[in-house]
């Protein structure tokens, strides 16, 4: 039997309910409620002899019980209703600022035409983006493949990010995370801001833009950009250093990544003496950065030792979580450009971040808002979990964002 409660919650609702079942004697056999706006949403699964179960006194009971808080109920056979369902399959995340009904809508009308049910729907987000949370079950066959395009198609069409994951223990096993530096961890790149000081910005930006599409080489280009530096004064890389500015909810998601015992590191194409300081401020565990040759307090214009480019960027991934002991599926990377590729479809999970196209059209989950703690709605955690750690560690605030 399947009794439904719906109606304005209020204390003392499920405790008089099972004042009665307790009565009766019937089993217990499932639970599920949901409070959204005050409005209380109640079933419970129970089961007994036929007398019992289906008998006139139990139900009488039941109504005069729940009615007698105002609510409404409903009580039907659950002949042949699986006692639990069937875990979803997937998770469609969805973010906006904001996520119009017209937008969700077309998420919804998409999802039904390809068979996939919604299971579940909770908000995951009120800030700084809106954050909606579906689990869903796909049918076996190609239908994820073609859900991946349709989503792919909503995202760009209806101006909002949607990232779709395995719903399964995998995605709540994550362990490790690494992050690119330049426009990912931190705004702006680090080159440019070393090439103003040697009139050189132009023509570096033009590589840098050149590079993070795809159309040049990374070495090459590194190579060509750290040439400008050659003569620059070693001290301006402390001064350029102490004017990086993170990326808004940097460090709310490195905090709350360190709350969930996450090893945190930094993989970028950009240089060790300027990343360092940052990354011990961070308290990261692991840094691999190219390394700019100084002779006499002066740069030569050349970097010593081995490169990290694309190919290196993803090598740099797998001895971190060797090191850590993390398997390759439960780690999570996060970068913006195409020298980023190898490193996000070497990880479990990864996350183009206000990515170029070449990036995103690999990535698992791509987010086009400059938020940095968006990537923690794409793992599974809420703003309210968050924000409730924050509170506890006297940390807690909200910044006024421009509309």
């Amino acid at each position: 039997m399947l009794i439904t409660v719906t109606g304005p919650d209020q204390p003392g609702v499920t405790s008089a309910l099972f004042e009665v079942l307790s009565r009766h004697k019937v089993e217990l056999l499932n639970v599920e409620q949901v409070v959204i706006r005050s409005r209380l949403t109640l079933g419970v699964l129970v089961a007994g002899p036929d007398e019992v179960a289906g008998g006139a006194a139990l139900h009488d009971e039941v109504r005069s019980a729940v009615q007698g808080f105002g609510l409404d109920v409903t009580i039907e056979p659950s002949d042949g209703l699986p006692v639990l369902r069937e875990p979803s399959t997937h998770t469609i995340v969805v973010l906006g600022r904001p996520i119009s009904a017209e937008a969700f809508g077309v998420v919804a009308r998409e999802v039904a035409a390809l068979g996939v049910n919604i299971d579940f729907i909770r908000g995951v987000s009120d800030y700084p983006v809106t954050g909606l949370e579906l689990r869903v079950s796909v049918p076996a066959g190609n239908t994820y493949a073609q859900l991946q395009a349709a989503m792919a198609r909503v995202a760009v069409n209806e101006g909002v990010d949607i990232a779709l994951e395995d719903y399964s223990l995998s995605r709540r096993a994550k362990r490790l995370i690494v992050f690119d530096v330049d426009s990912t961890l931190i705004q702006g790149e680090v080159i440019e801001m070393l090439a103003r000081r040697v009139g050189a910005h132009a023509a570096v930006a033009e590589i840098t833009e050149a590079a993070m599409r795809g159309e040049l080489d990374f070495t090459e280009s590194l190579n060509r950009r750290v040439a400008t530096l050659a003569g620059l004064p070693a001290n301006v890389l402390e001064e350029v250093g102490e004017q990086i500015e993170l990326t808004p909810g940097a460090r709310t998601t490195l905090r709350t990544l360190r709350r969930l015992g996450f090893h945190c590191g930094i993989v970028s194409g950009g240089f060790r003496q300027v990343i360092e300081p940052l990354a011990h401020e961070l308290e990261m565990d692991f840094v691999a950065a190219n390394e700019l040759e100084i002779v006499d307090g002066k740069l030569t214009g050349r970097v010593v030792g081995q490169i990290i480019d694309r190919p290196g960027k993803a090598k740099a991934l797998r001895d971190f979580a060797h090191q850590a002991g993390v398997p390759m599926e439960q780690t999570v990377a996060v970068g913006d450009g195409a020298n980023d590729i190898d490193m996000l479809t070497a990880a479990g999970l990864g996350v183009a971040f206000n990515a170029k196209p070449a990036l995103r059209e690999v990535a698992d989950a791509s987010i086009s808002h400059p938020y940095l703690d968006t990537v923690l709605f794409i793992l599974g955690i809420t703003r309210g979990e968050i924000e409730a750690a924050d509170a506890r560690d006297g940390l807690m605030r909200r910044v006024d964002i421009p509309d």
